[in-house]
């Protein structure tokens, strides 16, 4: 489908302008904007989405260049991977400059996340905002994120003041997130750019570290969830799994995957939304092996949403 009009832009920056909410499409999810410099806009948008104040929210500007007016200290690594991910599904962690962003966006923390996101729409609208844009995924907290319009107006219609409609999000799961501020990178969160990928460029195993004190968004050990809930089994045990809960009186529907990482990561959250419209009590989910490509996003994704 063709993408939302200038107007339709100019709409979208004037209400960020005023500390309104814009729900726009990325190429992972959908996300919800407010003006990261304005710290009433970003209180506004945790408190739509239900989010915990300590829970850091990634800054999304147009360009790469816009780097050093967030972040202060970059290490040539960083510019490295900014120079072949973006715009692109990755989040860098970088330290954030001082008065850049207001302190609501980093969760009170030293440093900020900061993406250039490869989407027409979301290109267009940071262009013509100028500054950065705090955004998380445009539904309610820990819930499955959106990856069409249709799924920010079922999650958030009525608390947000423009939805962009730029059609399905190419990749479907959230960016990677790497930590640069250390003497090592590390990963904080697996997501649109695969651990393989990221080796390529860097020439090196980055440490993976995913779990434990929220230092990234999309972290917490419940996350992703549907209201159904999840349970998380090999391929060959998905029949007796599901003869076992029907035996027991509760109705369940497989979600397995194609095979192909890619395909898997785009259908996620839309196959999660479909199976809880279903209407059954449990998920029986096939979980992937967690492998250095998009497989290992899907993999996490899944296991936060059964609750870790």
């Amino acid at each position: 489908m063709s993408g939302p009009g200038a107007e339709a832009i100019d709409r979208a920056v004037a209400a960020l302008r005023v500390g309104g909410l814009v729900a726009f499409p990325t190429e992972t999810v959908y996300g919800l904007g407010a003006d990261a410099a304005n710290p009433v806009a970003v209180r506004r948008l945790y408190a739509v989405k239900g989010r915990p104040a300590g829970h850091p929210v990634i800054a999304h500007v147009a360009a790469a260049g816009q780097l050093a007016d967030i972040a202060v200290d970059v290490p040539n690594l960083a510019r490295d991977l900014a120079a072949a991910c973006w715009p692109g599904p990755l989040t860098l962690v970088v330290r954030r400059r001082p008065g850049a962003v207001a302190d609501e966006v980093t969760g009170g923390r030293g440093t900020v996340g900061v993406r250039v996101p490869d989407h027409p729409v979301a290109a267009a609208l940071l262009a013509a905002f100028g500054g950065p844009v705090a955004a998380p995924s445009a539904n309610r907290f820990g819930r499955v994120s959106p990856t069409t319009a249709d799924h920010v107006r079922a999650d958030l219609d009525g608390d947000v003041d423009e939805i962009l409609d730029g059609g399905a999000c190419r990749v479907g799961v959230e960016s990677t997130i790497v930590d640069v501020t250390g003497p090592e990178p590390i990963v904080l969160r697996v997501g649109g750019v695969s651990e393989q990928r990221l080796r390529e460029i860097t020439g090196r195993v980055l440490v993976r570290r995913t779990d434990g004190e929220v230092a990234a968004p999309g972290t917490l050990a419940s996350h992703y969830a549907p209201r159904a809930e999840v349970v998380l089994v090999a391929v060959d045990a998905v029949a007796g799994e599901v003869e076992r809960l029907r035996a027991a009186g509760r109705s369940a529907v497989v979600l397995a995957g194609s095979g192909d990482p890619e395909i898997d990561a785009h259908d996620l959250y839309a196959r999660l939304r479909e199976a809880d419209a279903t209407g059954a009590e449990v998920i029986v989910a096939v979980l992937p092996d967690d492998a250095d490509t998009l497989a290992a996003a899907v993999r996490d994704r899944l296991r936060r949403a059964a609750g870790g």
